[in-house]
């Protein structure tokens, strides 16, 4: 059977391009301490990751926690996630990966349920240059499974949904390629294990085990 290509690669971030984990608990227990409220061990984080934000602080912050200490935190999160990139580093293979796409002409994009302006920031600092859009969760861009950043993705790159492939890490990442109608590939290099897609119906079109494996869906 034909491999299938793609012109149009759209990846999510936090655990497919960049290993961002280290400083996520970082910067969580800070906030954890700051309102008063338990820290979590790195594992535990990593099981908060994936549906943004807000909801990691829900996660995070013990369950009775008040409105207020939530609205507390991410105003906090707000404050200082910016100082919060010392150890965040592109999982090996990304930053090739995206060079050789980027030489056979792939359209390039990222659509991630980190805050815009963190995107920003963290793309520009690791990866500066080397996709063509990138969105983040803003009052425009909804968190994925929504489909609507990887669809203004595609209208930004000029393409469709039979020529785009999304990648990401997570069953909610597979979800929202499902949702704009593209093809989907699951990292296996990430926070998620094979099983995890398969639990919540949300297995991917591709597993993939290593990022320069990519090339082969590439046009």
């Amino acid at each position: 059977m034909e491999q299938r290509k793609f012109d149009t690669f759209v990846f999510d971030l936090d655990g497919t391009l960049l290993d961002t984990v280290p400083d996520l608990t970082l910067l969580t227990n800070r906030i954890l301490r700051d309102v008063g409220a338990p820290e979590h061990t790195q594992e535990e984080i990593l099981s908060y990751v994936g549906a943004g934000v807000r909801r990691l602080i829900y996660l995070a912050l013990p369950p009775d926690a008040s409105e207020e200490t939530r609205e507390e935190a991410m105003a906090l999160w707000n404050e200082h996630f910016m100082e919060y990139y010392e150890h965040t580093v592109p999982f090996p293979g990304v930053v090739e990966l995206l060079k050789q796409l980027r030489e056979r002409g792939i359209g390039l994009g990222v659509v991630s349920n980190k805050l815009q302006p963190g995107v920003d920031v963290i793309m520009n600092r690791l990866l500066p240059g080397m996709v063509d859009v990138m969105f983040g969760e803003s009052e425009l861009i909804p968190r994925k499974p929504d489909p609507k950043g990887i669809q203004i993705a595609m209208k930004f790159l000029k393409t469709a949904a039979p020529d785009t492939i999304y990648i990401g890490d997570s069953p909610g990442d597979v979800k929202a390629g499902r949702n704009a109608g593209t093809a989907t590939a699951a990292v296996l290099w990430g926070y998620h294990k094979k099983e995890d897609f398969k639990a919540e119906d949300a297995e991917p079109d591709f597993y993939v085990e290593n990022p320069l494996d990519l090339l082969a869906f590439a046009k």
